[in-house]
């Protein structure tokens, strides 16, 4: 969803709760219809079916997040030519087992499990683990946006893809932490997600491929820097992040890595420095953390001194640490509120 100036909007949860528990499971049918594609849905507990859905827009890609009661779904070549959005879909299972089958392939997913589906091809889905509710997470994928052969990559339709090594579990834990990160992200950061997020998929992808290594020089690079920009998010917090042990866990050369990073609008010290400050920032807008000092703060983020974490905060935000929380404090009040004449959260744009 794009807000009115055609910027990317944070995500946008629904859920059958808006709806009486007798509409629940239409509502949830057609929700699915327009958000991912045309299908068709049964289930058992339709007089009292629960869903929720959470998605992001991207430039690119999108990612939806979903939980639902117990079910089956299919699509159909009637469905297909209802509609069809020309893309691969990757699905990440979080819950109870997901059983696929799209060409002449099928499988059983557990959680932490990644699939690949197309949505010019039919398919069905069972969810049938009927003590909890199924929980899954789907990355978008224009066809026209992977820049992968065809024949080769229908090949992993339907099948199982490990997510628990290598670039799978970087996918992995880049579409789990998303929400987490995009909700701190101007429209620019997100762009740059949305960068991220496609290289990963196409070289975790590209892996999965039978036969020789298919991916591009550019395609590869990008995919490297992917890689590097997630390991640093995840990294934060650890006072050693640095040049030296990005290059090193990635196997390449400081060197390189700096090379990689030319023509970027950051180093990598300052990407590094940058997203410590953010997630410290966000940290002393959160009411819920007041009882953190400032001290502990940097401390989380991966500063090894409050001094330099105070320095580094004036000079990115023209305050210190604990002017910002003061005036935090004072336009939302003790508990979070808005203070008197205040209509908006403090801007973090």
């Amino acid at each position: 969803m794009a807000g009115t100036d055609g910027e990317p909007e944070a995500w946008v949860s629904v859920s059958t709760s808006s709806v009486s528990e007798r509409e629940g499971f239409e509502w949830f049918n057609a929700m699915v219809g327009d958000a991912v594609m045309p299908l068709s849905i049964t289930s058992a507990y339709t007089d009292r079916f629960r869903g929720t859905a959470t998605s992001l827009h991207l430039p690119r890609t999108g990612v939806s997040s979903f939980s639902f009661s117990p079910g089956s779904a299919r699509r159909t070549p009637a469905h297909i030519r209802l509609g069809d959005p020309e893309c691969f879909f990757l699905l990440l299972v979080h819950g109870s087992p997901i059983g696929l089958e799209q060409g002449r392939s099928s499988t059983l997913l557990h959680a932490g499990d990644l699939a690949l589906f197309d949505t010019s091809q039919p398919l069905a889905c069972e969810f049938e683990d009927h003590d909890r509710l199924s929980r899954l997470t789907l990355l978008r994928l224009p066809r026209a946006t992977v820049p992968l052969p065809a024949n080769r990559t229908d090949a992993l339709l339907g099948t199982r893809l490990s997510a628990r090594g290598g670039v799978g579990a970087l996918l992995a834990s880049f579409l789990g932490g998303l929400r987490e990160n995009a909700e701190e992200c101007d429209a620019e950061e997100l762009r740059r997600l949305d960068g991220v997020g496609a290289a990963l998929a196409t070289a975790f992808l590209a892996g999965q491929l039978p036969g020789p290594p298919v991916v591009p020089p550019e395609t590869h690079r990008q995919a490297l820097l992917a890689r590097i920009q997630a390991f640093i998010e995840h990294n934060l917090r650890d006072p050693e992040l640095g040049p030296t042990t990005v290059a090193a866990h990635h196997h390449i050369s400081v060197r390189l890595l700096h090379q990689l990073f030319q023509g970027r609008p950051e180093t990598v010290s300052a990407t590094i420095r940058r997203r410590r400050l953010e997630r410290g920032r966000a940290d002393l807008a959160d009411h819920r953390l007041g009882h953190r000092s400032i001290g502990e703060t940097a401390a989380r983020w991966g500063f090894r001194h409050q001094a330099d974490f105070a320095r580094a905060f004036r000079l990115a935000y023209g305050m210190s640490p604990s002017e910002f929380r003061q005036e935090r404090r004072a336009a939302t009040g003790p508990h979070g509120a808005h203070g008197a004449g205040s209509s908006a959260p403090y801007a973090d744009r």
